[in-house]
């Protein structure tokens, strides 16, 4: 696909990369779950696979599906906020390139017509994508989940990084993966 293939080539934040631009991005014209990140972590842009990092792991548990069936783009398309990595800051990787999202989501977006489901995974994506009405942290917005079903389901980053807000929010796996699971179930018709 000739956009897919742009997308991937792109390269206009590389002045500001600390590497050559990668772009890694997964999508298929039937996908019906689309997963909005940050931005591909070190390993990923060293692969070249969406979510191929200890977080991807987790996020694959969190929604119980397989590795065969997450790159399936047929069934589930992977549209970062940023496509490159923008490199280590002091306290993990840097934000997202502002370029990106402007540049490419409308395009993409607009070739996902039977997207049921769009997780905004962690507080740069539900920024993007629920703009005003994002609430004023993470933790409120992934609280606030039913507030933005059908369309969206906001979840907090699955990095290892994140291991203290698992703990101090326990209410997440307890009470909203089930939730998750099943929205994710039958987004892909399981």
């Amino acid at each position: 696909m000739r956009l897919l293939a742009d997308v991937r080539a792109c390269n206009v934040c590389a002045a500001h990369l600390p590497h050559e631009p990668r772009p890694v991005v997964q999508a298929g014209p039937t996908a019906r779950l689309l997963i909005v990140g940050q931005a591909p972590g070190r390993h990923v842009h060293e692969t070249g696979i969406p979510w191929n990092d200890p977080s991807g792991n987790r996020l694959r548990e969190w929604l119980n599906v397989s590795s065969d069936v997450f790159y399936d783009d047929t069934r589930i398309a992977i549209v970062p906020t940023a496509f490159c990595y923008p490199g280590k800051g002091r306290s993990g990787d840097l934000p997202p390139r502002p370029e990106c999202a402007p540049l490419w989501h409308p395009q993409l977006l607009s070739m996902l017509p039977d997207v049921q489901l769009t997780l905004l995974i962690g507080r740069y994506a539900q920024q993007t994508f629920l703009k005003e009405n994002c609430r004023a942290t993470l933790t409120d917005t992934v609280a606030a989940y039913e507030s933005y079903l059908p369309e969206y389901l906001p979840l907090p980053h699955p990095s290892p990084l994140n291991r203290s807000w698992w703990r101090n929010n326990a209410w997440f796996e307890r009470d909203m993966l089930p939730v998750v699971r099943e929205r994710v179930k039958a987004a892909l018709a399981l």
